[in-house]
């Protein structure tokens, strides 16, 4: 029984020593007599007892690794606190185990001291334009030490650049100095671009009014032309009737009466006017003469000879 029981215990040390399962993402180094033997897959892996052992255990999944906060000076010698995160892969757990005695401790180290490098090179106002740069030479420098430790590093991240207390005020001063710089110009170009707009308004509002002149002293012209010709036309056709009632009979006698009734209202008109000194011929017969004259040259029109001179 006593040995049965003990035959059990060594079974179950041995299978406890040789059977292994390796998780997922995980890879373990095996050292056989204190050497390196072989890397452990995920799966059911067997050893031999007492002579194989598990000397690591690595991750294979991405690991984000704090860097600590640290000061900076810049080119421009101003202190920079900065801080950033990293993000690391191991790729070869044989050199992870033996590369370095803590590649963890070593990337964060060159970390810091290749970001004071970095920093060192740039001035103030860079530093905070050139986070990218800076993350990527962070990057490429600790990713080639790091071929040798069995660790990919996958980025570099700044998480703050703090400057001193009298920087933040100084440089709060000058954003704010550019802002109101910014206001001032866009109310200049504001006020000009309103000028502009009043001036090219009074322009076409001068424009609009001479045309409107033109056009309305175009048509006034127009108009009195046709009101000339259509007086002169109706005069024509009232000479022209007139002359054809002349030459009916009694045409004459009444034409001669109309000029007497004209000279007559004349007269009467002329004495009506107050302060109007009325000189009468003193022969009456000057106004009979007056009319025969007259119905000479009514006559003269008819006949299309040239008018006689009156005498």
């Amino acid at each position: 029984m006593e040995l049965a029981l003990i035959l059990l215990v060594i079974a179950v040390i041995f299978i406890t020593r040789s059977v292994k399962v390796v998780p997922q993402q995980n890879a373990w180094v095996i050292e056989r007599l204190g050497k390196y033997h072989a890397t452990l897959a995920p799966g059911l892996n067997f050893l031999v007892p007492f002579i194989d052992r598990v000397a690591y255990r690595h991750s294979l999944k991405e690991i984000p690794l704090d860097v600590p906060s640290q000061i900076c000076i810049t080119r421009d010698n101003t202190q920079l606190q900065v801080d950033g995160i990293l993000y690391y892969q191991v790729t070869d757990p044989m050199r992870a185990s033996y590369g370095s005695s803590n590649y963890v401790m070593a990337i964060s180290q060159l970390a810091q001291t290749t970001l004071r490098s970095v920093i060192g090179r740039l001035e103030l106002d860079k530093t905070f334009e050139e986070r990218d740069m800076i993350n990527a030479k962070v990057v490429e420098a600790i990713d080639e030490a790091a071929l040798n430790w069995g660790v990919k590093v996958l980025r570099y991240e700044i998480k703050d650049l703090t400057p001193p207390a009298e920087i933040l005020r100084a440089m709060q001063a000058q954003i704010t100095a550019e802002r109101e710089k910014r206001a001032v110009i866009a109310t200049s170009e504001g006020k000009r671009q309103e000028q502009i707009n009043l001036a090219d308004g009074e322009k076409q509002a001068a424009i609009a009014k001479s045309e409107g002149e033109k056009q309305a002293a175009i048509n006034n012209a127009q108009g009195e032309a046709a009101a000339i010709t259509e007086v002169a036309t109706a005069t024509a056709v009232a000479l022209a009737r007139i002359g054809t009632a002349i030459r009916q009979p009694g045409g004459e006698q009444a034409v001669q009466l109309k000029v007497a009734e004209r000279a007559v209202d004349a007269y009467s008109q002329l004495a009506a006017q107050a302060r109007t000194t009325l000189v009468v011929p003193s022969n009456m017969t000057e106004v009979s003469a007056l009319i025969t004259s007259a119905m000479k040259m009514v006559q003269a029109g008819q006949n299309g000879t040239d008018t006689p001179p009156v005498r």
